[in-house]
């Protein structure tokens, strides 16, 4: 499946600088999602070392006036040769419905599969129910885990005491 971009769009490796631009919108396009503690998650799910090292093969989505739109935060796995991970993406309200999110997606999917990753893994918190939908859409499946939250199967402190997470798996 090849997905286009928009017109007015253009993608780029992230780079050291942009660190600060992406945790700078987490709250507004996360609409406080879990109040104070989920925005304090949602930075410490991205430190500067992603945009230090990771950057190959992660992306971001400008509009053509440097507006940030859209990334994805994800690496190929230094320990399972079959696999790659996407750890963080996100996409402004304003810029969602418009297939950044799928092609951000498609592309880290063509990406790994160029490095013969047959795996793609993603996490989420249970309660971002956007997030949930978005990756089954995409054919995802949710692996079972050992409690729920809301129905949703959740691996319990996951990402630490009181951080459960659902867990995606994806063939490539």
């Amino acid at each position: 499946m090849t997905l286009e971009l928009p017109a007015g769009v253009r993608v780029r490796e992230p780079r050291e600088d942009d660190h600060g631009r992406v945790l700078a919108v987490l709250d507004l396009w996360w609409g406080g999602l879990k109040g104070a503690s989920g925005a304090w998650e949602r930075r410490l799910l991205l430190p500067r070392f992603l945009f230090q090292h990771f950057t190959p093969s992660s992306r971001l989505v400008e509009a053509d006036d440097g507006t940030l739109l859209a990334f994805l935060i994800g690496f190929l796995s230094q320990t399972d040769p079959a696999s790659a991970y996407i750890h963080f993406v996100g996409v402004a309200p304003s810029a969602r419905r418009a297939g950044l999110g799928s092609w951000l997606y498609q592309d880290f999917f063509t990406r790994a599969a160029s490095h013969g990753r047959r795996w793609i893994h993603a996490i989420t918190s249970p309660e971002n129910a956007r997030s949930i939908a978005f990756h089954t859409s995409l054919g995802f499946t949710i692996a079972p885990g050992g409690s729920a939250v809301d129905g949703i199967p959740a691996h319990p402190d996951y990402d630490g005491p009181g951080l459960p997470r659902v867990v995606f798996r994806k063939a490539s």
